[in-house]
């Protein structure tokens, strides 16, 4: 998936987690410590971890860095790889280290709490926390009754000059992925040539999305459920005036990808591995994902965030989302369309 020039690209860097003693001791590759790859930032991960290590007793050492590259990283270390747990911001991340055949089973007591849309077929990995695509809107410039049922109906001549995307952004390119998988490469290379005419707005990421149009900058954009949620605990509820609008069924605006984890076959702690896992699906961390986060817990009868529709009604694409992993078509259609 990765060319050599990005798996060089490497560019995480050991880091200790809080609870940890010393700089020298996670520098050493774990030691008597689990070793995790994380591409979940330091703020997502270290408060569960700490708490894992309070209730366990096991200390982590965490190597942070972009999902992708921690992919190519154990790819390119292959049966030497120093981690012990690969912990992925996206499911493409770990569909990529689970076709290479490096994951070993993931423990009972996790898949068989996760639904299986959010885990491998083989049970090599699992999802721990989710999020849906959706349309983030002003409501002062699009009434409710005018919102689009499907990202498809965003080519029209109404969304011209009004939409704004991420392109350069992971969960934007998955979702294309997603599009390929289920409308096919016409249909997709279509709508990415109907989206680039309609002269969209770019944006580096999502959160820049969501403040444009909470600011009257905006109409409406492409992002991920929790950005809007994440605004309105930093701002306040009274000026957000953004929302969040869920394409309907299948839609691959829809898209529901996963955080997740799996065990590295070679890793030499495995029961302390499954640990973690298991930490990571029960009730203390999944309400930490939803509450903290603004995240779909993945445990049924955990509550998710207050405002949050619940997870049975963000259905999305039906795919193995491990095939997110394939984004090299992604990338060239990006490319052939100019939106990259």
């Amino acid at each position: 998936m990765w060319s050599g020039a990005v798996r060089r690209a490497l560019a995480g860097i050991w880091l200790p987690v809080a609870l940890l003693t010393t700089v020298l001791a996670a520098c050493s590759g774990g030691g008597d410590r689990l070793t995790l790859y994380s591409g979940r930032a330091e703020v997502q991960v270290e408060p569960l971890l700490e708490e894992f290590t309070e209730a366990t007793g096991i200390e982590v050492s965490v190597r942070y860095g972009a999902s992708a590259e921690l992919a190519a990283q154990i790819a390119e270390e292959g049966g030497r790889s120093k981690a012990d747990v690969f912990w992925a911001q996206d499911a493409g991340a770990l569909g990529a280290v689970g076709k290479a055949g490096l994951f070993g089973p993931a423990p009972p007591a996790v898949t068989e709490v996760v639904d299986t849309r959010f885990r491998a077929p083989d049970g090599t990995w699992s999802g721990l926390s989710g999020r849906a695509r959706v349309v983030v809107y002003d409501p002062r410039k699009v009434p409710a009754g005018e919102l689009p049922a499907s990202v498809f109906d965003l080519t029209g001549p109404k969304w011209k000059g009004r939409l704004g995307i991420a392109p350069t952004n992971g969960s934007f390119q998955a979702f294309v992925t997603a599009m390929l998988i289920t409308a096919g490469e016409g249909r997709t290379r279509d709508w990415l040539r109907g989206i680039k005419a309609n002269d969209p707005k770019t944006y580096a990421s999502n959160d820049l999305i969501v403040k444009a149009a909470n600011e009257g900058q905006l109409d409406l954009g492409l992002v991920n459920h929790y950005y809007l949620f994440q605004l309105q605990s930093e701002i306040g509820p009274d000026k957000t005036i953004a929302r969040n609008h869920y394409t309907a069924g299948s839609d691959p605006g829809a898209l529901v990808n996963v955080a997740g984890a799996g065990i590295l076959k070679s890793s030499k702690r495995q029961a302390d591995a499954a640990r973690l896992l298991e930490y990571l699906v029960s009730e203390p961390a999944q309400r930490h994902f939803a509450q903290e986060n603004f995240e779909y817990p993945l445990r049924p009868g955990v509550p998710t965030a207050a405002g949050l529709p619940p997870l049975q009604t963000a259905q999305g694409p039906s795919i193995n989302l491990g095939d997110l992993a394939d984004l090299d078509r992604t990338l060239e259609l990006l490319r052939q369309t100019g939106l990259l």
